[in-house]
């Protein structure tokens, strides 16, 4: 090919790949402005589109929308390729079907979704919870005098009891605290807020610490949010794990824990005492239902767990014929 074609065929290209990065972006405001999706779902999708933009830099081919449209079974090969989890690959998946539907309508040009690659199944993935042991040794937790202790075991049994999200629990205003009643309002996905009851022994510990030591810490600074740290700024999602992880550590409980795993386990122990399966969506903040049934499988197997392990008539070991373990 002369030097003057592959010039221009790489021009094209370096074109084309700019038009593309111009969607991106416009896509993304899209998705923030008429969506109402949170900045770390947001955050997810780009990530997820940068994923696409590496494959077609690597791939080098003509990067025209219908081309692109046909060629994402190489797209997934590429992801396959790279170890990503099924999980995973099906969310980039997602993110880039979403995408092509938004620059075709722009372009005006339809997109064959049929002949995009089918997103790999996935087996169910159980969310992982704190026992009704573990949750009560971390709660009940000695409280020092500290401001910051006060704080932080405020934070802790409001999660808990209340199931947030932790960009919830860190972005709560004083505003959104209904102390007489017992609820607190917060502004969950897609801007949609709920009210969820909080408890009593969490609504005593939160209204201590704003009593007592929010002020200490605020040094008579004004702030809107209501766990905030000595520099008077909202406490972070990173700093809420940070002393969730420490106090999980002084309560005797080794397993890796994350904040999302108190939001699990307040599902799951509210399915496990018999709460509806609708108002416990109702209490997340799930938009669909079949999104809180899997904490219906996480009921079944441990049922099944303790069924295995304490039914009392089991399998003989070594002689392949049902029997009895009790001894008569």
């Amino acid at each position: 090919m002369p030097e003057q074609s592959v010039d221009h065929a790489k021009e094209l290209v370096s074109e084309e790949m700019k038009a593309i990065d111009a969607s991106i972006e416009n896509y993304l405001m899209t998705l923030r402005v008429e969506g109402g999706l949170a900045t770390n779902t947001l955050q997810a999708y780009r990530r997820d589109l940068d994923k696409l933009r590496g494959y077609l830099c690597l791939d080098g081919a003509e990067l025209l929308i219908d081309r692109l449209a046909s060629d994402l079974t190489g797209f997934l090969t590429h992801l396959r390729a790279n170890n990503l989890s099924a999980s995973s690959v099906a969310r980039c998946l997602a993110a880039v079907r979403g995408f092509l539907r938004y620059v075709s309508a722009e372009r005006g040009q339809p997109v064959l979704l049929s002949r995009l690659p089918v997103s790999p199944k996935q087996g169910i993935k159980l969310p992982k919870i704190l026992g009704e042991v573990e949750v009560t040794r971390l709660l009940d937790l000695e409280v020092g005098a500290s401001p910051e202790e006060l704080r932080d075991s405020a934070m802790v049994e409001l999660m808990y009891a209340t199931g947030l999200r932790v960009s919830e629990l860190v972005g709560l205003e004083l505003s959104a605290f209904n102390g007489e009643v017992g609820f607190v309002v917060t502004t969950g996905k897609r801007d949609k807020q709920r009210i969820v009851p909080m408890g009593e022994i969490s609504r005593l510990k939160v209204d201590a610490y704003i009593q007592q030591a929010r002020p200490q810490l605020l040094k008579h600074r004004q702030s809107s949010s209501v766990f905030v740290t000595r520099r008077g700024h909202p406490l972070t999602r990173q700093g809420f794990w940070k002393l969730l992880r420490a106090r999980a550590m002084r309560a005797g409980i080794s397993k890796p824990i994350s904040p999302h795993m108190l939001r699990h386990s307040f599902a799951t122990h509210l399915l496990d005492h018999g709460a509806d399966l609708r108002a416990v969506q109702m209490m997340l903040g799930h938009a669909n239902i079949t999104t809180t049934q899997i904490y219906t499988h996480v009921e079944r197997t441990r049922l099944k767990q303790v069924h295995e392990e304490r039914f009392p008539r089991k399998k003989r070991r070594g002689d392949g014929k049902p029997g009895s373990s009790i001894v008569g």
